[in-house]
């Protein structure tokens, strides 16, 4: 496929990069800056202001999927704020670009720990992280209340870490999928098999899933 990836020489889109170019697509990774991104087949690298919505909008044009891993970053004091505008950017340029398919890097701040429990309203949930976990909730509301848009949400464990890419894991829906020990992780390297797994066999079309071990 023609996948464009957002956020591609970050955290968890530059290992989302690498598990789409071994499996043979051809990524188009925008981003701010473009030498923090290798050269490698079938990687174009491309310049992009995500708060642009008709510059976004030019650059996905003609792919199968747009790919967001966007974070405006964890030490920015308006992290709420960007990350909506983000939002709101991304999903006007899909619409208007008219590529199928919409991909989310989630956050696990929106799983239930109990029914009707958001993770982000339990009290050990950090404080450093919040605004940015409301952020991504806020998206989810938006995808969830947008009638258009062909929209996927991947939120991950708990704890995301680089890690071994093992291929095993379990997928949920709705809440945190804790192991034995009562711990809910996940590796960077795996999140990415999930993510590329629905990039390639759509199974939650217009609605939200997680990984853990």
């Amino acid at each position: 496929m023609k996948v464009a990836l957002i956020g591609a020489s970050g955290f968890i889109g530059s290992k989302i990069l690498v598990e789409a170019l071994n499996r043979g697509h051809q990524v188009t990774g925008i981003v701010r800056n473009v030498t923090k991104l290798p050269q490698l087949d079938n990687l174009i690298a491309k310049k992009g202001d995500i708060y642009k919505t008709d510059e976004i909008t030019e650059l996905i044009k003609g792919h199968d999927a747009l790919i967001s891993s966007f974070n405006p970053g964890w030490t920015d004091p308006e992290i709420y704020k960007h990350t909506l505008d983000g939002a709101h950017s991304i999903m006007d340029a899909v619409k208007k670009s008219g590529i199928p398919r919409l991909l989310v890097v989630g956050g696990a701040g929106s799983l239930e720990v109990t029914p009707g429990v958001m993770l982000i309203d339990t009290p050990q949930f950090p404080k450093e992280y919040m605004d940015g976990a409301r952020g991504l909730v806020e998206f989810l509301y938006l995808l969830k209340n947008d009638n258009e848009l062909n929209w996927t949400f991947l939120s991950p464990s708990i704890v995301i870490a680089p890690g071994e890419r093992t291929g095993k894991f379990r997928l949920g829906i709705d809440q945190v999928l804790f192991d034995e020990k009562r711990e809910s992780k996940i590796s960077v390297e795996d999140f990415a098999i999930a993510m590329v797994d629905e990039l390639e066999n759509p199974k939650h079309i217009r609605s939200r899933f997680t990984v853990g071990y």
